[in-house]
């Protein structure tokens, strides 16, 4: 393993730790603050959305009908029948006469009569009709009063459901009537398990409508923690008894067993062919299907006409069979009269919905099922590893938020389409998990990766493009510090004849000339993904594959130091118009192993490079000098290069540079477009190349002289056909520089 892998491995060993560490201590507060309900009210909140949002796509049941006892009615009875507020109770046993009459199934009144009728005994010319036999039975006792005349219908009926109130406060009856034998639900022993509420004071109908309604149904319901009605009882203890709700008595009347059983390990009642959910209270969570307009509403005002009409033999408004098999609920609906409540629906709900909606999901078998707390915590769990992971990874800012936008949103579609399939998954502490997350690993990068990046930028601003700072940033590892051996590619610049253009100028025009072709040489260097090692004076030293590794680093430099020629050369009028002055650069390039990295004192430190291929380079710049050229590479380089695409250049020479006795090859790149220029001047410069390191110096000086008037390496070479030919025996087979 290198050391690049090694460090590698390391920084992923980091950040594993750190993911572990900031996941589990962030999972540790949020399922703390979870358990101890401090997200219960913004879970319930988030939940009221979810339900007012997908109501309006469940549909209610075409089995539930609900009478209305509204203004409208309160004014009609007023013009019709003379009736003040409070009705008599007949009227109510008109209404049940006509359910009797069409076959309802049940019908359970939202009403309280706890107290007897204010109404006198005496003959209603409404109940003096002969055609039915419940009416006929009250015609023939004119001295019922009008508690009786409700009670005799109801009984008669059987299928009425009668309103009873359980609360912990004082007031009311405190045990169940011995007499009062209405059906109640079996207790199973298991429900012995559930923490259920056991009221203890009650508020009964009067003893004669109690002991003729078909059941009685608990009509009280407790409020979640913010007041809002989100779940109700199936049942509710009192004296040891389990008596049915307001839904559940509907039931009951209609031919339900009363027998329960409880499922410990789901956690749902069964009765008969129902399955009903609750949580350790006993509470099932409601589906509720939008605005009670939803269900089949009829006004109190509508039954009696109908009632009228259907004994009158006249066209019915509401015929019979429109409540056939129907769970009928009534309730007050006029200003003032009826109980409201809060709701996910509505804060103005009337509260004989509630009953209604738990009728409904028993039908429909959809009730809403929280999730068990192990789900939402893993749930926590997973979303604040995935948040941890996506920002100590990736290490993008855009990536992160958009992550984390993503993570959000996913949680929240999650909310909404399990409520859709009857679960409630908590997204409150998820959501403020990711957040949590989110801070908590952006600011472990900050503190710890977030030096590093600024270390790193702040150390290669200098010399490196900030693209390459950007990838060393993402990818540290690529970066070894204290130096490290590796095949970096080499430039050497320097401008010809500088000193004699500084002793023209003034310093500050000096500055000016020296900044402008500074900079532009440089950014054809950092543009190509090199680095600058040092500016000296007007001489530029760049490298190329470090810190950052690009395999074709030969090609990189090759094509910017052309580029760097060729742009120069297309500024040279300018230098001339604004500085009075021609600028020519030679530089020096060659590929080879040398230690790169950041050397110098703890304080003061340089990214550099050192090594022999490093001086060769230097040295080749010099050599341009000699042969009249001004751009030298090795042929190492310039195969190189060719793996990596065309280019263009000739042999120059076989030659050992000042200290070294070893010979290298080296080449002058060119353009395409000079190469095609001067391809006949090429072709015998090669020629005379290969005569002149063969020894053959007489016929290499000709073919050299016939090219001195248009290639100055040719003049070069004409001297030094001269010199061998007069020293024969200090050739080598190279050509020995003396010069630097």
């Amino acid at each position: 393993m290198n050391r690049g892998e090694s460090l590698t491995k390391i920084r992923t060993g980091k950040k594993l730790t750190a993911v572990c560490v900031l996941s589990i201590s962030v999972f540790a507060v949020v399922a703390g603050s979870f358990m101890l309900g401090l997200f219960e009210y913004p879970e319930y909140k988030t939940y009221d959305i979810r339900v007012s949002t997908l109501a309006k796509y469940q549909r209610p049941s075409d089995s539930i009908i609900l009478i209305l006892l509204d203004q409208s009615s309160i004014d009609w009875a007023q013009k019709e029948r003379g009736w003040a507020w409070p009705w008599p109770r007949r009227a109510y046993a008109e209404i049940i006469d006509y359910l009797n009459i069409s076959g309802a199934a049940s019908f359970a009144l939202d009403v309280l009569f706890s107290e007897p009728s204010i109404y006198d005994t005496v003959r209603d010319a409404i109940f003096s009709r002969p055609e039915a036999s419940s009416i006929q039975n009250i015609r023939s006792h004119p001295a019922f009063s009008d508690d009786e005349r409700f009670a005799h219908t109801a009984a008669d009926y059987a299928h009425v459901v009668q309103a009873v109130f359980f609360n912990r406060k004082s007031g009311g009856a405190t045990a169940w009537p011995d007499d009062l034998n209405v059906p109640v639900f079996k207790p199973d022993t298991a429900l012995q398990t559930l923490n259920m509420p056991n009221y203890e004071n009650a508020q009964f109908p009067i003893e004669i409508l109690s002991a003729s309604a078909g059941a009685l149904g608990v009509v009280t319901v407790t409020a979640d923690s913010d007041g809002v009605f989100r779940r109700t009882n199936l049942f509710t203890q009192f004296d040891g008894r389990l008596i049915p709700g307001l839904s559940a008595a509907s039931l009951l009347v209609s031919g339900m067993d009363p027998e329960l059983t409880f499922n410990e390990k789901k956690h749902y009642i069964e009765w008969g062919k129902y399955h009903i959910p609750v949580d350790k209270t006993g509470q099932t969570l409601l589906r509720f299907r939008g605005s009670l307009d939803r269900y089949i509403p009829y006004t109190a005002a509508e039954i009696l006409q109908s009632s009228e009409q259907y004994y009158a033999g006249k066209e019915i408004l509401l015929p019979p069979e429109n409540f056939k098999d129907a769970y009928v609920f009534f309730g007050y609906y006029a200003p003032g009269l009826f109980d409201i409540c809060t709701t996910p629906i509505s804060s103005t709900y009337p509260g004989v919905g509630v009953h209604i909606t738990m009728l409904d999901n028993l039908l429909n078998q959809d009730f809403i099922t929280q999730v068990p707390i192990f789900f939402a915590l893993l749930l926590c769990f997973v979303v604040i590893v995935a948040m941890n992971v996506l920002v100590l990874y990736s290490g993008k800012i855009p990536v992160t938020v958009t992550g984390a936008v993503l993570l959000l949103s996913g949680i929240i579609v999650l909310g909404f389409a399990a409520y859709h399939i009857s679960w409630w998954i908590p997204i409150v502490a998820p959501v403020i998990g990711v957040i949590f997350a989110f801070l908590s690993a952006t600011l472990y990068n900050y503190a710890t990766e977030g030096k590093q990046k600024r270390f790193i930028k702040s150390a290669f601003s200098q010399y490196l493009s900030p693209t390459v700072i950007e990838q060393l940033v993402a990818n540290p590892e690529r970066l070894q510090l204290g130096g490290e051996r590796r095949e970096i590619s080499i430039f050497f610049s320097d401008v010809q004849g500088f000193t004699t253009i500084s002793e023209k100028l003034d310093p500050a025009r000096l500055t000016e000339l020296l900044n402008s072709y500074l900079s532009f040489m440089s950014d054809i260097i950092l543009d190509s993904g090199g680095t600058i090692d040092k500016y000296e004076g007007d001489a530029i030293i760049a490298f190329w594959n470090a810190p950052v590794g690009y395999p074709d680093h030969s090609a990189r430099a090759i094509k910017a130091s052309i580029a760097c020629q060729t742009l120069l050369a297309e500024r040279q009028e300018f230098f001339e118009k604004e500085y009075g002055c021609r600028l020519l650069t030679r530089i020096g390039l060659n590929t080879g192993y040398a230690v790169v990295g950041n050397m110098g004192s703890s304080k003061r430190f340089d990214y550099t490079m050192l090594g022999d291929s490093v001086n060769l380079a230097a040295r080749l710049e010099g050599q341009n000098k000699q042969f009249g050229t001004y751009l030298m590479c090795t042929e190492e380089m310039f195969v190189q290069a060719q793996k990596y695409g065309t280019f263009f250049g000739r042999r120059l020479a076989k030659l050992a540079v000042v200290g070294k006795t070893e010979p290298v090859i080296v080449y002058e790149p060119m353009t395409e477009e000079i190469f095609n220029e001067k391809q006949a001047v090429i072709s015998q410069f090669d020629a005379a190349y290969d005569l002149f390191y063969q020894g053959n110096f007489e016929q290499a000086f000709f073919i050299f002289e016939s090219l001195k008037p248009v290639d100055p390496s040719s003049k070069f070479y004409m001297a030094q056909c001269r010199y061998y030919q007069n020293n024969p025996k200090e050739w080598k087979g190279f050509w020995q520089a003396t010069v630097k």
